[in-house]
């Protein structure tokens, strides 16, 4: 996967960061992009847009803080802005603990969201049919866990491997039955072979 360079010469005019340097900004960019990209977002006019919104409100939190830095405040202002995002839809849901980003995500995939609306990804407005997708997606867990006993029971392999366990047993009973038994099987299976070369 490629990663673009963030073009600050170009981009200028919309975003001016006070605090951090250039070059922190550039590498968070890139992750912003990536974490876009990963969404499935592969317009890059409409990824480099949102990427430069994340930037500049992350640039705000970032002058509250300057120690911090710029890569992991911008991470933490793409994933709130990705829950806040979701959260629009999932207003009338009791939500689990992983969020509303995590079913919202799942929503996206099914509805089929980035091929169908490549640019509604984090928009104002969002087409009636993703609303309603986004909406009514709920993930349900299943049943839980429940402890049970299982009692080992015996193995019946039928009455030939009870006629080839007694056999073993006198095998090893009378080791003189054995080496017979053996010499007689190699003799068997010289002679077909034999047999069967003519």
């Amino acid at each position: 996967m490629s990663t673009s360079v963030f073009d600050f010469n170009e981009l200028s005019r919309t975003f001016h960061p006070r605090t951090g340097a250039m070059e922190a900004w550039n590498a968070a960019y890139a992750r912003v992009e990536e974490y876009l990209r990963a969404h499935r977002i592969y317009n890059r006019l409409y990824a480099t847009q949102l990427a430069v919104q994340i930037l500049k409100r992350a640039a705000l939190r970032h002058e509250r803080n300057p120690a911090r830095d710029p890569v992991v405040v911008a991470a933490e202002e793409m994933e709130e802005t990705i829950e806040g995002w979701f959260r629009r839809f999932a207003a009338e849901r009791e939500l689990s603990h992983g969020g509303a980003a995590i079913p919202g995500r799942l929503a996206l995939l099914l509805a089929n969201a980035p091929e169908r609306w490549p640019e509604v990804f984090l928009a104002d407005e969002v087409p009636p049919e993703l609303t309603q997708a986004l909406t009514t997606m709920e993930i349900i867990a299943g049943p839980d866990m429940s402890v049970s006993s299982m009692v080992p029971q015996p193995i019946d392999l039928g009455p030939i491997s009870d006629a080839a366990g007694d056999a073993l047993e006198h095998f090893a009973r009378w080791p003189l039955l054995r080496t017979v038994s053996l010499w007689l099987i190699f003799i068997v299976a010289l002679a077909a072979a034999f047999h069967a070369t003519r």
